[in-house]
């Protein structure tokens, strides 16, 4: 019993500095006015460094000794939007069950303004009601499984402060070469909500993580 407890222990620490690493980072891109490509690729370096060595990365240790880096389309400024915000035309929650994490609901917070001509249509940001709670934002689109994860990615995840925040006239920043797999496109045993009808876009966002690693 206390060696299950004692790595319960490990674990949870562990996934607290992991969530607390990425939260850090992005903290310090909004520190940065326009960010772009400089800051991508210092956030490119801190995913790359959580997989390879933290240890609640979802890779496996095999994995993990031997990855490179994590693939990526190059950064493209033109996925990169400051987009209004409106109300959601229906606030109706949904709830979705997480395996042993239990059900989670996501609530309609708000709507974009500015993407649909864009990208084909406007997107959803939910407010996640579990784990303290949260803004949310997973998509699919039509690079999903041949050069992206099949399940759709995310773009915001305020649970791990994964957000790029709003300037000035509050505008929200969505740039796209930030979206990223979640943890679940690595192993079995992770569970993730993943993106609903709302956000399923018919476009290619040639831009943010792909599926396939490179090993060295």
């Amino acid at each position: 019993m206390m060696d299950r407890q004692t790595h319960a222990v490990k674990d949870m620490a562990a996934l607290a500095d992991w969530r607390r690493r990425v939260s850090e980072t992005y903290a310090g891109i909004r520190a940065v006015p326009n960010h772009g490509a400089q800051a991508w690729t210092g956030w490119r370096a801190v995913r790359d460094d959580l997989f390879k060595s933290h240890a609640a990365s979802p890779l496996s240790s095999d994995q993990q000794a031997t990855l490179k880096e994590l693939a990526y389309f190059d950064y493209d400024p033109a996925f990169r939007f400051l987009v209004g915000i409106s109300d959601a035309v229906d606030f109706t929650p949904q709830t979705i069950a997480l395996m042993d994490d239990g059900p989670l609901t996501l609530t309609p917070a708000f709507e974009t303004i500015g993407l649909a001509e864009k990208l084909g249509r406007e997107l959803t940001v939910h407010w996640i009601d579990g784990y303290g709670g949260g803004l949310f934002l997973a998509f699919t689109d039509a690079t999903n499984g041949s050069e992206t994860y099949g399940e759709g990615r995310y773009l915001l995840d305020g649970i791990k402060g994964a957000d790029l925040g709003q300037i000035e006239d509050g505008r929200l920043v969505l740039d796209f070469n930030f979206a990223y797999n979640p943890c679940c496109a690595y192993a079995p045993r992770w569970s993730c909500p993943l993106p609903l009808e709302v956000n399923r876009l018919s476009s290619k966002i040639l831009a943010g993580e792909k599926v396939v690693q490179k090993t060295a």
